[in-house]
């Protein structure tokens, strides 16, 4: 769900503030339909809130619902960083003063 990079991209534009369908479409260069049905997705997962203002949807990345996401890719990124801090290690070790 989250590897989709589109989904990602969207995410990244409404993280901070809210926006319409339509804005996000025109600043993710795809289509209102398929913006749609990309937000459609996110909602479902808890990752979106969605705001009737007038006639217009205006959605918000949910933060607490990225929250056990969250933890998912701090922990992947933490064992990446671990082994690439002992790889830099072994190879300062390796290569000497």
């Amino acid at each position: 769900m989250i590897a989709e990079p589109r989904r990602r991209q969207i995410l990244a534009l409404i993280w901070d503030h809210e926006m319409a369908a339509g804005e996000i479409a025109a600043e993710s260069e795809v289509t209102f339909g398929a913006v749609s049905q990309h937000l459609s997705v996110l909602r479902g997962a808890g990752f979106v809130k969605v705001r009737q203002e007038g006639n217009r949807r205006l959605y918000l990345a949910d933060r607490a619902g990225l929250g056990p996401l969250r933890q998912v890719l701090e922990a992947m990124w933490s064992e990446t960083l671990d082994d690439l801090a002992e790889t830099i290690a072994a190879d300062n070790i390796s290569e000497g003063p």
